[in-house]
């Protein structure tokens, strides 16, 4: 089996002005790019960057004006495959309020498999099964509205994981969180990308979020000028700040550390590793 799931050739996308006379710039230019089966993938980018039109480009909610996007092998400009495409990839917007449209949780995370045609029985098992994943079940009965924006945005993602997809895009879901609902979410999507192996796609403006991915692509001007392990996008602070970005604090300590003549791996991500680092130069020294 092809490990290529997701997959943009030669992508080119325009979103049409309201003023017929009034030609937009390209939001997405020339993107080629792979993502694998059970890949964490992060994507980042200053606001206009691009980033969010690739995450609709995933799930077919647009398709290219040039180029084609595939997922498991199927063309997302394809009209009778859209419906194929979302069984496959799951979308979590940044806004929960957005996507919950039950007053109950467990009837808002049955409706994507009841408009599927799922049998009621199979239904029943799979909202449980994943409201039980999120760490939602408790709350199973309770209104939407009642629940905290963390709590909120991970019964989204049971939503999706109702629907069996084997990916999940995430655009900007902990934006409008706090620390702890942030927390909450992002360890969800750990879990879901380590122990469950779906495939994820995070659309994030976080670093500390970024490098707990398998991947970091940064995106600027419609364009992908960087994408490698976090460890090799982070250690290029420079050009991460010319894309109007910043690298995690504890990667820029170890990098000043470093040019003040400090023998410090600058390729720091985590508050351990850097404490890690640190104790090793006090035994040293």
């Amino acid at each position: 089996m092809d490990n290529n799931f997701i997959t943009f050739e030669n992508v080119n996308f325009r979103y049409e002005s309201d003023d017929e006379e009034v030609i937009l710039p390209l939001s997405l230019k020339d993107i080629n790019l792979k993502i694998d089966r059970s890949e964490f993938v992060a994507v980042l980018g200053h606001n206009g960057s691009g980033k969010s039109t690739l995450a609709k480009a995933i799930n077919a909610i647009i398709v290219p004006t040039s180029g084609k996007v595939t997922v498991c092998g199927m063309d997302t400009s394809d009209e009778e495959l859209k419906y194929r495409i979302r069984e496959n990839v799951g979308m979590v917007f940044q806004n929960p309020d957005n996507q919950i449209v039950a007053t109950i949780v467990e009837d808002d995370v049955a409706f994507g498999p009841e408009n599927l045609g799922v049998e009621p029985d199979e239904i029943r098992r799979r909202v449980d099964e994943s409201l039980k994943e999120v760490g939602m079940y408790e709350f199973r009965n309770f209104e939407p509205h009642k629940l905290s924006g963390g709590q909120k945005q991970r019964v989204a993602i049971a939503g999706v994981l109702a629907m069996h997809t084997d990916a999940i895009v995430l655009d900007e879901p902990t934006a409008m969180l706090d620390p702890r609902g942030r927390k909450d979410v992002i360890d969800t999507v750990l879990r879901l990308n380590k122990q469950e192996n779906k495939t994820v796609v995070l659309i994030t403006h976080y670093m500390d979020e970024a490098v707990l991915a398998d991947r970091v692509i940064v995106m600027d001007n419609g364009r992908i000028i960087m994408d490698g392990k976090p460890s090799e996008v982070f250690s290029k602070v420079e050009q991460i700040k010319k894309a109007g970005l910043d690298v995690p604090q504890v990667t820029e300590f170890a990098n000043e550390l470093k040019k003040c003549g400090v023998a410090i791996d600058s390729n720091i991500l985590t508050v351990e590793e850097c404490v890690a680092q640190t104790e090793k130069l006090l035994i040293r020294g």
